[in-house]
């Protein structure tokens, strides 16, 4: 089960770069804070898979 939360954590980071691609151009500072949530999401499911 541990790494169905992984693999679902780092589609979720999928997702939020493409929101920040897409907002990265209207606002800046909203399409920050989904790089770093993306980030977050990317090394939270690493650490879910093992890797980290």
């Amino acid at each position: 089960m541990p790494e169905l939360w992984g693999v679902l954590l780092l589609a979720v980071a999928g997702f939020l770069v493409g929101g920040t691609i897409a907002l990265w151009k209207v606002n800046r500072i909203l399409g920050g804070l989904l790089a770093v949530a993306a980030v977050i999401a990317v090394v939270a499911g690493a650490t879910r898979l093992g890797y980290v």
